[in-house]
């Protein structure tokens, strides 16, 4: 016997192994339960213990095994093999599941194949991408009440369609309703007003912690609009809470955030886009800590995706999300979104990136200049000293580097406005708004009401 397949044997039955001492029945749902889960083998002629009783071999039998074999549907390429008096049947890892046999739907469980329930195949069927949540009939969307009109007109705006086309033609066209009238899931995160009550686990939910540590909480915001303003809305967040470095050279000012917003903005859209949005548990959630932020959402990697295929290969798990979201210019259909995050991060000295696919998807921004600042406070005492002396003025450097961030976002923001997104007094404000018109990089257009600010472009 040789070594290979009798160290199979004395290791025993296990998640990719089975033996069978005759043709049963059963051998066809041990194959259909391989190609569900991993591949595996099925050593034909070998008891349950390992004792092997050899089996026959010649043509008449092989041609049984083929015939067995074609039960299985779809058609799987599944490899024999004599050794001596064994038959070993190699079953790859399907690509085209689920497989089924006369006898049903089975998967491996440990070292049993187990048959599916209903609700199991129907999970199951979910998980592999062959029931897409964004095509699916929104039973609760009623057209007529839950339209918005305003997210469609800013879908035809970003997608250049002309507004003189039929609405429900094109809606229809974009299988965002069905031939029926009733909204697509799709059509729900697109097009509906109110996320929270139609699909109440699609809002993303944004928290800004003081520390690096999920304890004490001083922002929170429930984003519950269309996928887009979604989007919009969380970027804006995590930009308002983190720091830009400002660079001036001959008179050119050049912003240089925490994280680069390309990066952010494609991290993201991701989260949104390639979530599992059968998973009704959990929302996309993005945490902005002291020295990093977060952004995770429900599914790992999507089914068809190994790790190894990372970054590489593009597999939707919600291809009309994504068709959608490339008709706006929100994504690429090339797959280039991490990459495209990789090489962001690479270019820019204030973080690094890490990716995390075994739950849940999780990027994780790792904000170096916050964490060396936490790092020299925990230093020695000559740090310390150090520190303190330029801490009054790094905050005040910062406080002024965050105003004019939040103005070049909205310029008809307010002091108090402004005040109570810093969560400092309106005359601090004040005062480092009239610095920064001193050091000629902000003036005033208008009146206190009805005006804005302006940002030098000199200066910029």
């Amino acid at each position: 016997m040789e070594g290979s397949i009798q160290d199979l044997i004395d290791a025993g039955e296990g998640y990719h192994l089975e033996f069978k001492e005759s043709l049963e029945k059963s051998f066809i749902e041990e194959v259909c339960a391989f190609a569900n889960s991993r591949g595996g083998k099925v050593i034909l002629g070998v008891s349950d213990k390992g004792v092997i009783k050899g089996i026959n071999t010649d043509n008449n039998f092989r041609s049984r095994i083929q015939d067995s074999l074609r039960q299985l549907q779809p058609y799987l390429n599944v490899g024999i093999e004599i050794k001596d008096n064994l038959i070993i049947v190699d079953v790859p890892d399907g690509n085209d599941k689920p497989y089924a046999c006369s006898r049903g739907f089975f998967i491996r469980n440990g070292a049993n194949s187990q048959k599916l329930t209903r609700n199991e195949i129907i999970e199951f069927f979910q998980k592999e991408g062959r029931i897409r949540f964004d095509e699916l009939k929104n039973e609760k969307a009623v057209f007529e009440n839950d339209f918005d009109e305003k997210a469609f007109e800013n879908f035809l705006s970003l997608a250049g369609i002309t507004h003189s086309i039929d609405k429900m033609s094109l809606l229809r066209n974009l299988d965002c309703i069905t031939d029926d009238g009733k909204f697509t899931n799709a059509g729900v995160l697109f097009f509906a007003r109110d996320l929270d009550f139609l699909l109440n686990h699609a809002i993303v939910v944004c928290v800004l912690y003081k520390g690096t540590e999920k304890v004490n909480i001083l922002d929170k915001k429930d984003f519950k609009g269309n996928i887009v303003e979604n989007i919009n809305n969380a970027i804006i967040f995590v930009k308002r809470h983190t720091n830009v470095q400002y660079k001036i050279e001959k008179l050119q000012r050049e912003e240089i955030p925490d994280i680069p917003d390309i990066a952010l903005r494609e991290a993201i859209i991701n989260s949104v886009c390639h979530r599992d949005y059968f998973d009704r548990s959990a929302n996309v959630l993005i945490e902005v800590f002291d020295d990093r932020v977060e952004i995770s959402n429900p599914g790992g990697l999507p089914s068809g995706l190994k790790p190894s295929e990372f970054g590489r290969k593009s597999v939707a798990r919600n291809p009309l999300i994504a068709s959608l979201l490339n008709r706006i210019n929100y994504i690429e259909k090339v797959g280039t979104g991490i990459n495209r995050i990789k090489q962001a991060v690479a270019e820019n000295e204030n973080s690094s990136v890490e990716f995390s696919f075994d739950s849940g998807f999780s990027v994780i921004f790792r904000r170096l200049i916050a964490i060396s600042e936490i790092e020299l406070g925990e230093g020695s005492e000559k740090s310390s000293e150090k520190s303190s002396e330029k801490s009054s003025e790094k905050s005040s450097e910062k406080s002024s580097e965050k105003i004019l961030q939040l103005i070049s976002e909205n310029k008809y923001i307010s002091a108090q406005e402004l005040a109570g997104i810093l969560g400092v007094s309106s005359r601090a404000v004040e005062k480092h708004i009239a610095n920064l018109k001193d050091k000629g990089l902000l003036k005033r257009i208008g009146p206190d009401k009805g005006g804005y600010w302006e940002i030098i472009p000199e200066n910029r």
